[in-house]
């Protein structure tokens, strides 16, 4: 447990010139106490001391979380788990936390260097099947997000659209902003409705991905216009986290993301997982350094790009992976 303080103080006065020393010093930790980190290592014949850069580190197929506990130390030093979302017969994977609370101040931290104190603002969660379960990180973060910003109008929405609709009626030329937060599937049927939103130059709608089944996948661009036209925006927000990561990344239009400094993007090539990509694309490796007690050198099944300009786009999912709700839209 000392260690994890240790980690979290270092993490929260992170500097961006400090972050390869730090992910180093990282997996020096997770490669002696992580013990599902360490079998894979084993197994791939790499020897932990010999690894001295961030291009040489292993990155753990995030399908392990699905098959076990990934933590680095004694599961009795964690606090609970969070758990994926999935439809029926999906096996979800499972992150153990050793602190929620501090989990909950750096998703705040993350959100507010990008948007701004949570007290200007009025935050309302359109959240149905993560409602529906316990162990969303999603809930939990809406839930602070809900509680920080102070607001009597904050709260959190199932399905009831006209409910929400009154609210953002009522909201429309109030002073502070308006998030408007939701997964994917439940903004579309909101938008869906009959009545004209209202125009606000306050409203914030912000996407965390996801249909679960109940629509057909569509392309971003394709979703982002629909509901841009219905909540008239100029741009839809969005989310990128998983429950396997500590850390968020917020994009405010095109779907171009921003990284925490807690994290790092690397491609792999898409036809040899263990190489790097020469190309612009590529699968997504995510380094969370926030992932300090579990695993923080994630390989993922998303297919993305850096840009120019350093920004993340998303493209979609590998063949043949499972989807996943929580995160993104099929490019």
């Amino acid at each position: 447990m000392q260690d994890f303080k240790s980690f979290s103080e270092k993490v929260e006065n992170l500097k961006s010139e400090n972050f390869e020393n730090l992910a180093l010093e990282i997996f020096e930790f997770q490669a002696k106490h992580n013990s599902i980190y360490s079998a894979y290592l084993k197994a791939r014949k790499i020897d932990p001391e010999k690894i001295n850069d961030l291009e040489s580190i292993p990155f753990l197929p995030i399908r392990f979380f699905k098959d076990f506990p990934v933590v680095s130390g004694p599961l009795d030093q964690f606090e609970g788990f969070f758990s994926s979302s999935g439809t029926t017969g999906m096996i979800t994977s499972k992150h153990y936390f050793w602190s929620e609370d501090w989990y909950l101040q750096q998703a705040q931290k993350t959100f507010e260097q990008e948007y701004g104190k949570l007290k200007d603002f009025h935050v309302l969660a359109l959240l149905p099947a993560y409602l529906e379960r316990k162990g969303s990180s999603l809930v939990s973060m809406a839930a602070h997000f809900i509680e920080k910003s102070g607001s009597e109008h904050s709260g959190f929405y199932l399905y009831n659209h006209d409910e929400l609709f009154q609210k953002l009626k009522l909201l429309s030329k109030d002073s502070k902003k308006v998030l408007l937060l939701g997964v994917t599937f439940a903004l579309l049927d909101l938008a869906e409705k009959k009545e004209e939103f209202p125009q606000s130059e306050n409203l914030i709608v912000m996407e965390t991905g996801g249909m679960k089944g109940r629509r057909k996948e569509m392309i971003r661009e394709e979703v982002h216009q629909i509901l841009k036209e219905s909540f008239h925006v100029d741009n839809i927000h969005s989310e990128y986290g998983m429950t396997e990561l500590m850390s968020q990344a917020y994009s405010k239009g095109e779907g171009k993301y921003t990284l925490p400094l807690s994290m790092r993007v690397m491609l792999r090539d898409v036809n040899d997982p263990l190489e790097w990509t020469n190309r612009s694309q590529g699968g997504i490796n995510v380094i969370d350094l926030a992932n300090f007690h579990s695993c923080s050198f994630i390989e993922t099944q998303d297919l993305g790009r850096i840009d120019e300009r350093g920004f993340l786009e998303v493209l979609g999912r590998f063949d043949n992976s499972e989807i996943r709700g929580c995160n993104l839209l099929v490019q």
